[in-house]
């Protein structure tokens, strides 16, 4: 088996006196598509910060390709090949869609992704590439937020609340997309409140309930019986 390209080892997270995760222990590997499902609060969003560099932690308790990461900073860890697709797409509103697809190449990166390459994965982009961000709908929103994260031409990218707020067909235009996200080997972490869709696209599932870990494994064979065991801690 090859090395992981991430690992999270023990992690912990703080915001002030409140602790998010408690020893949180996680691996996945190159071109693995990775789910992790849970209740509000659980603490996937607090995952996805510190692996992005948005939380600050102890430096080996993050590791990506070997190297520990967990005290770097943002800009430091996205210069690595680690992009995140916030939840609530936190776009620039002063910008428009083009402009902010743009911001997302300043890293120079080699890789496959343009902005050409993102007008083809969501050509209702192209078409308004010069509006406003805030005149998009929400759905759109979210595919200016993709494309911006894939403009950095990452090996990781992770999707938060991917489908959050959005109309069924938005959602299933989003995921339709993801196999020419990841097709081309690039590994993948999706927080996703819709347990099915977790499921669908992912190759391995982590629940969190608390701050930990409560289920980990193969997505295709785990039931819908110890999901529920893991999500909300029934017997």
């Amino acid at each position: 088996m090859p090395e992981p390209i991430l690992s999270l080892n023990r992690l912990e997270a703080h915001y002030g006196d409140f602790q998010a995760l408690y020893g949180v222990d996680l691996e996945m590997h190159e071109g693995e598509v990775l789910a992790i499902i849970g209740a509000n609060g659980a603490g996937k969003t607090t995952l996805l910060r510190s692996v992005s560099g948005l939380m600050s932690n102890a430096a080996a308790q993050v590791v990506y390709c070997g190297t520990p990461i967990g005290a770097l900073r943002a800009d430091e860890i996205a210069a690595l090949g680690i992009a995140l697709v916030p939840e609530g797409r936190q776009l620039f509103p002063s910008l428009s869609v083009e402009e902010n697809l743009l911001i997302g190449g300043r890293l120079n990166r080699e890789g496959p992704w343009s902005l050409s390459a993102v007008f083809e994965l969501f050509p209702v982009l192209k078409e308004r590439r010069a509006y406003p961000s805030t005149a998009l709908s929400g759905g759109q929103q979210q595919m200016v937020a993709i494309g911006r994260a894939l403009m950095s031409n990452p090996d990781l990218i992770l999707f938060d609340e991917i489908s959050l707020g959005l109309a069924p067909v938005i959602i299933k235009s989003i995921y339709d997309a993801l196999p020419g996200i990841v097709g081309d080997g690039m590994s993948a972490v999706i927080v996703e409140q819709d347990i099915s869709k977790a499921l669908s696209v992912s190759d391995r599932v982590y629940c969190l309930m608390e701050g930990r870990v409560s289920l980990e494994g193969p997505s295709a064979n785990i039931s819908r019986e110890a999901i529920s065991r893991a999500y909300f801690g029934v017997a």
